[in-house]
C-alpha cells in the first residue's frame, strides 16, 4: 500500500441487497468497493466527477473479491480502502469489509484501474493526481 493510509466508511446492508437467507448478495461487496474508492479519493482531494470533467476516466479493469463471513440484513460493515499503487495510467486500490459491531473479517479485494481519456485512450493520471493518491 502507498503512504497515504487507508479509509473507512460504513455501510448498512439493506434489505434489496440480500437474499432469501438475509445474506447480503455476492454482487454488493463491489458496490461497497465503489463506495470505499470513492470516499477515499474525496477525502484526499481527487474527487471522481472532477477528474471526469478534466476527461479522466478510470474504469475498472480487474476486480476480485474473497468472502470469509456473510453479511447480514441490517448489519453496519465497514469498507476500508487503501491505495496500492498510483503511476502513470494506472491505480489500484485493496479493500477489507468487516463487521462494524465486532471487527469481524468479512471479505478482502482490490480492483485495478487504467485512467483513459473520453475516446477510450490510456491517459496518464496527472502528476497532482498521484501525488494525492500516494
Amino acid at each position: 500500500m502507498t503512504g497515504g493510509g487507508d479509509s473507512a466508511v460504513e455501510v448498512r446492508v439493506r434489505y434489496p441487497e440480500v437474499d432469501r437467507m438475509g445474506v447480503a448478495h455476492h454482487t454488493v461487496h463491489f458496490v461497497w468497493f465503489e463506495i470505499g474508492r470513492t470516499e477515499l479519493m474525496r477525502r484526499r482531494g481527487a474527487v471522481y466527477a472532477a477528474l471526469e470533467d478534466q476527461g479522466i476516466f478510470l474504469p475498472v479493469v480487474g476486480a476480485e473479491c474473497t468472502y470469509r463471513a456473510p453479511a447480514r440484513y441490517d448489519d453496519v460493515v465497514r469498507v476500508r480502502t487503501a491505495v496500492t499503487h498510483a503511476r502513470g495510467a494506472r491505480i489500484g486500490f485493496s479493500y477489507r469489509i468487516e463487521r462494524a459491531a465486532d471487527g469481524a473479517l468479512l471479505a478482502t479485494g482490490a480492483t485495478r484501474h487504467a485512467a483513459i481519456d473520453g475516446r477510450g485512450r490510456p491517459r496518464r493520471l496527472p502528476q497532482q493526481i498521484l501525488e494525492l493518491l500516494d
